[in-house]
Parts: structure tokens; sequence; C-alpha cells
């Protein structure tokens, strides 16, 4: 599955220092999951209320080059599955000059009825229909 969404950085994300917060990039990256889930005709909490629950098992963030107020970005989102782990490939590029800010790695396991799940046929057929 391949995602992007457009975003504009909000004057309360950045630091003294004028650029954007480290912490609000892993905001960035997790709301454009939940936007992508949506655009899919399903939210988290309609998942939740199935009995299945995307866990974040580990983030991995490299930061290249700082975002400043009022900057406009993409967060590019690409989605493959690798054993349990539904694997979230994330970029945060700068436009209109599509400069790398951030680099992002999400693992996400599934929690299906509160016991870890090696398998979750729903969320492979939304996740990754286009693999």
């Amino acid at each position: 599955m391949n995602y992007a969404i457009k975003m504009k950085v909000r004057d309360y994300e950045c630091d003294l220092q004028g650029i954007v917060n480290n912490a609000n990039y892993q905001h960035y990256t997790e709301h454009a999951r939940h936007e992508m889930l949506l655009q899919m005709g399903v939210s988290f909490a309609d998942l939740h209320q199935r009995g299945i629950d995307c866990v974040v098992a580990r983030i991995t963030l490299s930061y290249k080059t700082p975002l400043r107020s009022t900057d406009e970005f993409e967060v590019q989102t690409r989605v493959e599955k690798e054993g349990v782990r539904y694997v979230f490939h994330q970029d945060i590029v700068r436009l209109p000059d599509n400069k790398l800010a951030c680099r992002a790695k999400v693992d996400i396991v599934a929690v299906v009825n509160g016991e870890l799940a090696a398998q979750c046929p729903e969320l492979d057929d939304l996740l990754l229909k286009d693999s």
C-alpha cells in the first residue's frame, strides 16, 4: 500500500531555534497512518471495536533537513509485511523542493482480542492490497 498526505507546519510545533521540535515528526507520521486508514473506509476505532488493535512495537526516525514554521510537506507512506510486523516506511518531504526532512520506519503488530496475532487477514487485506 502506498499513500501520501500533504500537511503544513504550525507555529506551535517549532522550538526556540525556529525549527520543528523532533517529537512532532512522530505526530506527523502517526497522523498519516490514521488518515491512510480513513481513506480506506476504516479507522483505528473501528478496528478496535472488532477486537483488532494496531500496536506500535518500534519506531526509528532519521532526521535529515529541519522543517520550519509554515513549511508545507508531504508524508509518503509505504507498507510491507515482515513476519508478524507491518512495517510502515514513511518519508517526510518538504515541498516544493522535495527535500527529505525525516525518514521513519514504524513497526506495528496486530493484537487481536488481547493476544499478539501471527496472522490478521483483515489487516493484510487493508494494508497489503497493492503489494
